[in-house]
C-alpha cells in the first residue's frame, strides 16, 4: 500500500527519486503511464497484468472505453529504480504531466502518483473546496 506526499525534484537526465519507503514494494519494476488529472500514476509491475486483464475482459468497447485504453497503454513504459533509488522518465510523460523541476510523489493505496508541484498544490486547495461532497463515496468505502 502506498500512502504519503514526498517532494523531489527532477535531475536534468529526467529522474526523479522514488522515496525509500516504497521501493521494496517496487522491486521487480514499474509500469509508468499517463494519470488523471494531469500526472503520471505508477503501478508495481506485478500489478499491471490486473488492469490488462480488467481492460481485456470489458464486454463493450465504447468510444470512453477506447479512449481510456490508448491513454493507458500507449503512453505507458516499464522502468526500473536504479541503485540509487530512482527512475527515469520518458520526455513525453514528463510534458504531458508538466514536470519540470520540482515533483511531488503521492501514495495512494494501489499506486504512485507523480505531479508537478505547482499543479498538486493548486489540485489541493480546488479539492479542499469539495472535500465535505465526498462523504457519500467515503461512506460506500465504509468509513
Amino acid at each position: 500500500m502506498f500512502l504519503g506526499e514526498f517532494h523531489h525534484s527532477l535531475d536534468n537526465k529526467g529522474r526523479i527519486i522514488i522515496p525509500a519507503k516504497f521501493r521494496d514494494a517496487l522491486t521487480d519494476g514499474m509500469v509508468i503511464t499517463r494519470g488523471f488529472d494531469r500526472c503520471l500514476m505508477i503501478i508495481a509491475k506485478r500489478d499491471w497484468p490486473g488492469i490488462e486483464d480488467g481492460f481485456k475482459s470489458t464486454k463493450s468497447f465504447t468510444q470512453n472505453k477506447r479512449k481510456l485504453g490508448r491513454a493507458l497503454f500507449a503512453q505507458a513504459t516499464e522502468e526500473d529504480i536504479d541503485k540509487q533509488g530512482r527512475v527515469f522518465i520518458p520526455s513525453n510523460l514528463r510534458d504531458f504531466a508538466g514536470l519540470t523541476k520540482d515533483v511531488v510523489v503521492v501514495g495512494v493505496s494501489n499506486r504512485l502518483e507523480i505531479w508537478d508541484e505547482k499543479a498538486w498544490a493548486q489540485y489541493l486547495s480546488e479539492a479542499e473546496e469539495h472535500y465535505d461532497g465526498l462523504a457519500d463515496e467515503m461512506a460506500e468505502l465504509g468509513f
